[in-house]
């Protein structure tokens, strides 16, 4: 049972920058898919950022809609994973969650569905003025 505390959401204006973090109670020593997604009100539930803490070719991969904005990383000794959230939008005002895949391999692809991920956080609260 892996549990996931996210922490780092706030408040901030357009242009602005967050940096959301996501403590893992247990990293697996076969390896793990981290994903951050988010969910605004009305809409459906969309994976934003993703990556294998064993680090793959291609890894890490991101939504379209915040590519060249957003940077997912890993800190394996502290069983975190972070997002670094820059030239923030309006559009990305939703509650942002972790989620966390066990048992994958060097050769994993960390999928985009949220209906492949295992274990997830409690969200944190995102919002972008104009």
């Amino acid at each position: 049972q892996v549990q996931l505390v996210e922490s780092g959401g706030g408040s901030v204006q357009a242009g602005g920058s967050l940096k959301l973090s996501c403590s893992a109670s247990e990293y697996t020593s076969s390896g793990i898919c981290m994903g951050w997604f988010r969910q605004a009100p009305g809409k459906e539930r969309e994976g934003v950022a993703f990556i294998n803490s064993l680090g793959i070719t291609g890894d890490p991969r991101y939504a379209d809609s915040v590519k060249g904005r957003f940077t997912i990383s890993k800190d394996n000794a502290k069983m975190t994973s972070f997002l670094q959230m820059n030239s923030l939008k309006p559009e990305d005002t939703a509650m942002y969650y972790c989620a966390a895949r066990p048992g994958v391999n060097s050769y994993t692809m960390c999928k985009r569905g949220a209906t492949d991920y295992d274990y997830w956080g409690q969200g944190t609260q995102v919002t972008v003025s104009s």
